[in-house]
């Protein structure tokens, strides 16, 4: 998929397979032209389904934002099952004076319908370059026995569900209060930090629900828009 913007405008993405399984591959690309603003998420979660034959479901990402455009890269949340595989990379380009919104979460089996994810794989890589420098360099791994990993109090201590929000913009630092505030309210692991022109939160939750919850605040209040509509379907 690759999408090219002038105008501002809001995109959503459509995987008509319902899911990812060991080989499959997505390519996304999107490039955003210069004083544009443009909202690119996903009609739904991301279901990343039980690999068979080894092999990892792969996701690449490749995102470009001009100067003075605005990007909010707001996919809802990728969905784990047991025994799948995923290796995900996103290579985000901005120029010096552009603004760049994201949110990516993970989930570690729908908590609602009683799914453990016990083994599997997941490597989810994010590069951000603003005027060809890199600010931003983000690895998660896991691999093998994955609940017992994850259930370590170093990594997410025994949480279903785990999201990065990351916002470059020049006033990404003077945001850092109004992110910690909305973190107060929530359940769960959290925290929120500023530095080079960048916001980030980590945020960690027992089950989607919540979570999803959180990031809805998040996104509106640093956006200043409301959240797409498929976000609440």
């Amino acid at each position: 998929v690759a999408l090219a913007f002038e105008l501002g405008c809001d995109a959503v993405l459509l995987n008509t397979a319902g899911g990812l399984t060991g080989g499959d591959r997505i390519d996304i690309k999107v490039a955003l032209a210069e004083a544009t603003e443009a909202t690119v998420t996903t009609a739904a979660a991301e279901k990343i389904y039980r690999a068979r034959d080894g092999e990892a479901a792969a996701i690449r990402v490749e995102l470009h934002v001009a100067a003075r455009a605005q990007l909010a890269w707001l996919p809802q949340p990728t969905i784990v099952f047991d025994q799948s595989r995923l290796g995900r990379r996103t290579d985000v380009e901005l120029a010096q004076d552009s603004s760049f919104l994201a949110v990516e979460a993970l989930v570690f089996g729908r908590a609602a319908m009683g799914e453990h994810v016990r083994r599997g794989a997941v490597r989810d890589v994010w590069r951000v370059r603003r005027g060809g420098k890199l600010i931003f360099a983000d690895t998660f791994l896991v691999e093998g026995a994955v609940a017992e990993a994850l259930g370590r109090p170093a990594t997410l201590d025994g949480a279903r569900a785990a999201a990065t929000v990351l916002y470059v913009a020049p006033d990404a630092a003077a945001r850092v209060g109004e992110a910690r505030a909305i973190l107060q309210e929530a359940d769960g692991v959290s925290g929120a930090s500023a530095f080079d022109g960048m916001l980030v939160v980590r945020a960690l939750a027992e089950e989607s629900r919540g979570l999803q919850a959180l990031l809805a605040r998040l996104v509106e209040k640093l956006s200043g828009r409301p959240l797409p509509r498929v976000w609440q379907c």
